[in-house]
């Protein structure tokens, strides 16, 4: 499945893109065509709805800091809500640990990733953390 994206008119200051697929190499450029035109704007928030994302890679991540960096360079904020748990998971360990010293390729990223996401989709436990 592809990524669908969709732009919800602005409401005060605050402008509202759903995210359906996958936000990979192949479309993490699509997302970043669509959020160009957002991020030229001094919005105080951009919410990113993941609710039917089911899948991000090293690429997806990089879109998000993208916009992050854009928006916090006037004050603004990338929110993110609804990850389903395999999402979520990789957010978190993003967050834990910045990703270039954890992994020596973008291939080699991804390929944790992946195998990360498919074990919490089947429900295994985090016994290798």
């Amino acid at each position: 499945m592809s990524l669908q994206i969709k732009i919800l008119p602005p409401s005060n200051g605050s402008q509202r893109v759903t995210l359906t697929g996958r936000l990979d190499t192949h479309s993490y450029e699509d997302l970043d065509v669509a959020l160009a035109p957002l991020l030229q704007r001094q919005l105080q928030s951009l919410v990113l709805d993941l609710a039917g994302l089911e899948y991000i890679s090293s690429a997806g991540i990089r879109s998000i800091f993208k916009a992050r960096k854009a928006l916090g360079g006037h004050g603004g904020k990338v929110l993110l809500v609804n990850p389903q748990a395999q999402i979520q998971k990789v957010l978190d360990v993003v967050k834990a640990v910045p990703m270039h010293e954890i992994f020596v390729s973008t291939a080699e990223a991804d390929a944790y990733l992946d195998a990360m996401q498919r074990k919490v989709l089947r429900g295994d436990q985090d016994e290798d953390e």
